[in-house]
């Protein structure tokens, strides 16, 4: 990653807060219009957009623009938005792969409409991020371009290897990480670097807050893991266990087994994830007991919090002050102290 070093000299501003980023990414979103026609390509992208969720990575983008400048125009709020729009648009293609029925307590697309439908209007969902993107600042395009680009490459690729890994009988957890950082961190850590280069920051700036990023989307991703089985299903937003009955490989039974062979417990293991999907709940009871008794809920939390460790390093290393740090550590730690 190399971004032209800026000559702009940054003035002490005052840090928007939380409450205000949040309505100018709600009110970027809601100035989308997808009334329009053909209807079954616009309303299924508002109704996803519709759905609620964290908007995390708007969030995110105009909060590190906000450590360098506080002049929020169009020209920044509109790349934030597309971050939104890509984010939503891998989710509706997500939710076909897996065959989810359900997305924030309501119907997902392919479900509400069809698998066409949801296929098309993702593929509209893309080109419409890309369509805002370019609304940045002129002198800014280049390097924003490549940085989001690069990026949805990578989470391409990171969607493939997980995939890929469903027919795999065993993912080491250098596997396992390397997936995650291209399918969630890499997002996350662009739309942190996209904040700073929006705002005219210095490339050891940009770097500093893409690796604060990508660790903070680790984080952020094994916290998934671990409410997927630990969590409430009516905070969480979807039904618990469905990683372990669909033997997802996530976080948690990466470690499980590596920790169940250790134990003498794989083939115990192995012989419960081989149960047929009549006795999902069975194995859902069973796994998430055998996750305790092995110390791979204890140690779900412990990497959580190395990786968040890690993402307030890269801070450091930024040259950021002291309020800036706090800031942005602020917002890291809404990511991994949160019940969905």
């Amino acid at each position: 990653m190399s971004f032209r070093k800026s000559r702009q000299t940054f003035k002490v501003t005052k840090m928007f807060t939380p409450e205000q980023i949040n309505f100018l990414v709600r009110k970027g979103l809601m100035s989308l219009d997808f009334n329009k026609e053909p209807q079954n390509l616009y309303e299924p992208m508002g109704y996803m957009l519709g759905l609620g969720g964290k908007y995390l990575r708007p969030r995110l983008c105009l909060s590190a623009f906000s450590l360098f400048s506080d002049d929020i125009t169009d020209e920044i709020l509109y790349p934030a938005v597309a971050l939104e729009i890509f984010h939503e648009f891998t989710l509706i293609h997500d939710d076909i792969m897996d065959n989810s029925p359900t997305r924030r307590n309501q119907p997902t697309v392919h479900s509400r409409w069809n698998d066409n439908i949801a296929i098309l209007s993702g593929d509209a969902m893309s080109i419409m991020a890309y369509r805002y993107l370019a609304l940045c600042p002129r002198e800014r395009l280049q390097d924003v371009l490549k940085l989001f680009s690069d990026m949805a490459m990578e989470v391409c690729e990171g969607q493939q290897k997980d995939m890929d890994f469903e027919e795999q009988p065993f993912v080491t957890m250098d596997e396992y990480l390397d997936m995650v950082g291209q399918k969630t961190g890499a997002l996350i850590a662009c739309s942190a670097a996209m904040g700073a280069l929006l705002a005219g920051a210095g490339e050891e700036k940009v770097k500093a807050l893409y690796d604060y990023g990508y660790n903070t989307g680790l984080a952020f991703q094994i916290t998934d893991d671990y409410l997927d089985t630990f969590g409430d299903p009516v905070t969480f937003g979807k039904p618990i266990g469905g990683d372990i009955a669909n033997n997802k490989k996530s976080w948690l039974l990466v470690e499980g087994l590596h920790r169940a062979k250790a134990a003498g417990r794989h083939a115990e293991f192995t012989g419960l994830l081989t149960l047929p999907e009549e006795q999902r709940e069975k194995k859902i009871a069973a796994v998430t007991q055998l996750y305790v008794d092995l110390g791979v809920r204890d140690a779900a939390s412990d990497a959580i919090l190395e990786c968040h460790s890690k993402a307030l390093a890269a801070l450091e290393a930024a040259g950021l002050d002291s309020a800036q740090r706090d800031y942005m550590k602020n917002f890291a730690e809404s990511l991994i102290h949160r019940e969905r």
